[in-house]
């Protein structure tokens, strides 16, 4: 595996949360505030322009993660002491970034010639697809390398936020009475407070991040943009008519309420919706649906879906059953029918939770719309906030 160019081992502090500098702003403000780097971790800014700034500070215990800077700095910060990470050439994305990606970032692009083919989101699925299983520990490693910092990045937005999960399938189209409930649900549950958390891609994901970006408008504006997105139902057989769709909606509203998508490259033939705010996109699936679970700490809504929902549903039971993450948390499962009849899991959920601490914490709905009641109902053992309805 490649080694970074190093001078002498670096001292490592016993914390670093508090060391991350990912800004040019906060570099800056660390530099002019403490005139030292000792012991920070500087990720993905770019230090071209601060050069006498890098050769005036002190560096010793510093780590530069992918920081593009002037071959004599970071010559210089070597020898004094510093462990430089430089930036990677060619790749499609930066494995070393600091932040979730932004919907206007991935699909950079959009509107040229070339469409959404031409956009990073593609260009990193493309690079993937050939990478994945060439066996090249250089790329395994850059993925794992960019997975970790999106884990970062995410596990700094969440702090502190009690966040819910809503789960379901790609295929649930837009102008369908089940998607506007969908997205009906996700204004609902970010009115009362909650973080929305999808994964990120089309359908049922894509409606729940509407309505959380549909929170702060008065009512008619979710119903006006579910009739401009049924124009383009579904990302089949183009994706970019509609991705166009979805920023029209944000153009014409702008200033939406946040949520956050968590997607894949795994499934790269489902781009990311444009309504999740902050986007933690993966190369590893297991990575990716591991932490969308373990994070919503205030429930999981399962909307209808099929095989990967229901993957879904039992990666969630299992530690609600072992208890391996304190407290089971509320699971709510959409669709009587569909959960009973056409994938019958709802039996299977309720024979595990029988007579375990979670039995307590699980339900099956009708609709959409009694979602948010039943994962208050669920959750108030747990001390958490009602939800209001805004049906």
């Amino acid at each position: 595996m490649p080694t970074p160019e190093q001078s002498p081992e670096p001292s490592v502090p016993a914390t670093t949360s508090d060391r991350e500098i990912e800004t040019l702003a906060e570099f800056d403000e660390v530099v002019a505030a403490r005139d030292t780097l000792a012991g920070h971790r500087v990720q993905a800014v770019d230090l071209t322009d601060r050069t006498t700034r890098l050769l005036a500070t002190d560096v010793e215990g510093a780590i530069f993660l992918g920081c593009p800077m002037d071959e004599r700095a970071a010559a210089e910060v070597r020898a004094r002491g510093a462990l430089v990470f430089p930036p990677v050439p060619g790749l499609p994305f930066d494995p070393y970034r600091g932040r979730l990606y932004a919907p206007a970032e991935l699909f950079e692009g959009l509107s040229f010639e070339g469409g959404y083919a031409a956009t990073p989101d593609a260009r990193a699925y493309e690079w993937f697809q050939r990478t994945k299983t060439d066996g090249d520990v250089f790329a395994s490693m850059l993925r794992a390398v960019h997975d970790d910092s999106v884990s970062d990045a995410l596990d700094e937005l969440l702090v502190g936020a009690r966040v819910v999960g809503v789960m379901g399938g790609h295929a649930m189209a837009r102008g369908t009475e089940a998607y506007a409930g969908a997205a009906r649900l996700g204004r609902t549950l970010a009115r009362a407070g909650l973080t929305v958390a999808t994964g990120g891609g089309p359908g049922a994901m894509e409606a729940a991040n509407l309505g959380a970006y549909a929170a702060p408008f008065a009512d008619p504006m979710l119903d006006d943009a579910l009739q401009l997105l049924a124009k383009s139902p579904s990302f089949t057989p183009s994706i970019t008519d509609w991705a166009d769709a979805a920023f029209a909606v944000r153009e014409r509203w702008p200033g939406g309420g946040p949520s956050v998508g968590i997607p894949t490259w795994f499934y790269g033939h489902e781009p990311p919706n444009a309504f999740a705010e902050h986007i933690a996109k993966y190369f590893a699936n297991a990575t990716r649906e591991d932490g969308l679970l373990a994070r919503s700490n205030a429930g999981v809504i399962f909307l209808p879906g099929a095989a990967g929902t229901v993957q879904e549903i039992f990666d969630n039971a299992t530690p609600n059953y072992y208890e391996s993450r304190g407290e089971p948390t509320p699971m709510v499962l959409v669709g009587r029918a569909h959960w009973t009849e056409r994938l019958p899991t709802w039996p299977l959920l309720q024979a595990l939770a029988r007579e375990r601490s979670m039995e307590d914490r699980i339900a099956l709905v009708d609709t959409a719309d009694e979602a948010g009641e039943a994962i208050e109902r669920l959750g108030r053992s747990l001390g958490q906030a009602p939800v209001k309805s805004d049906r």
